[in-house]
């Protein structure tokens, strides 16, 4: 017998309501997915866990990722896009930064998701 599926057929009509009511609108949801997705993908990952420290331009990530600046590049292109890091010139060099505080926020509590699960 499946232990994950009930044995009877009982709707919990309150929780299903609250569930409904907080469920946000699907344009919102879609981002959600987007931003896990381009997440989900460890040299992107690897990038936004660097730039927690300190802005970094493209040289320093392809360096300390051991990666070339191209690859490095393109990556930074899809993070920036979707407003997960910003870019800053100055004079020749292009930093690069996580874009807002609640970039870092959500980085920290996957960090810290993934280090309870492990324990």
């Amino acid at each position: 017998m499946n232990q994950e599926i009930c044995q009877v057929n009982l709707i919990h009509e309150e929780c299903v309501a609250a569930a409904q009511q907080q469920m946000p609108q699907l344009a919102t949801i879609e981002q959600l997915a987007t931003v896990y997705k381009l997440l989900g993908e460890p040299s992107r990952l690897k990038i936004m866990l660097s730039l927690r420290t300190c802005e970094m331009c493209v040289c320093d990530l392809a360096a300390m990722l051991d990666s070339t600046p191209s690859a490095i590049s393109h990556q930074l292109k899809l993070l920036r896009i979707s407003g997960l890091v910003q870019s800053r010139k100055k004079g020749k060099m292009v930093y690069y930064s996580l874009a807002k505080n609640s970039v870092q926020q959500m980085l920290l509590e996957g960090l810290n998701y993934a280090v309870e699960k492990k324990a």
